[in-house]
């Protein structure tokens, strides 16, 4: 990761980990893992534009006919609201249950404690 950073190299972060039901709930520490290269900003962008200009990439494979990564009308986006600042504490996503008021995808809402 350091080489990576050092070097500018485009970094995205994947969630297809597979196994169990306990084994899936230790995907959110993998954002929080990477404290040690990256400012939570920086993180944040690997999970999110990074991760969407990659999709992008993919050509005639991209299964998303629209813009991705970017909040506007249009745009395929899904959307957490979080209870809290995670620039500022990036283990918030952790304990998604407790953390994460909000939690939109495909324009369809699966949580809204507000």
């Amino acid at each position: 990761m350091g080489l990576a950073k050092q070097y500018g190299a485009k970094i995205a972060i994947g969630t297809d980990l597979v196994g169990s039901l306990e084994a899936k709930k230790q995907q959110a520490y993998e954002l929080t893992s990477r404290l040690e290269w990256f400012t939570p900003a920086e993180i944040l962008a690997q999970a999110t534009a990074n991760n969407a200009e990659l999709m992008s990439w993919s050509g005639p494979r991209n299964p998303y006919p629209g813009k991705l990564g970017v909040i506007e009308e249009g745009a395929y986006a899904d959307i957490l609201l979080v209870d809290g600042n995670p620039l500022r504490d990036l283990e918030l996503f952790n304990d998604p249950e407790k953390n994460l008021a909000l939690i939109m995808k495909d324009g369809s809402i699966y949580k809204n404690s507000q």
